[in-house]
């Protein structure tokens, strides 16, 4: 089963995973990053830091041993008008 390494990126910040998962195919990867950053961003968006105007920018990097596979995207804006 090919092994797959999910990088988490939040803004200019990389956290490389160097454990990787095994998983089918990859498709079953992107489901697994898809999810992966929905989470992500559900907690991001609870946090406290996210009072009055920000934009906010996370991924997930996928990469097998040879090299990137596919990236999965989120940006979310928060504008006050008040």
């Amino acid at each position: 089963m090919p092994h797959y390494y999910l990088d988490l990126r939040d803004e200019d910040d990389l956290a490389v995973d160097d454990e990787g998962l095994e998983l089918q195919d990859v498709a079953a990867a992107q489901q697994e990053a898809t999810q992966s950053l929905a989470e992500m961003a559900g907690d991001a968006v609870r946090g406290p830091s996210y009072e009055g105007n920000r934009n906010h920018r996370m991924a997930i990097e996928v990469r097998d041993d040879t090299g990137p596979v596919l990236q999965v995207n989120f940006t979310f804006e928060i504008n006050r008008l008040k």
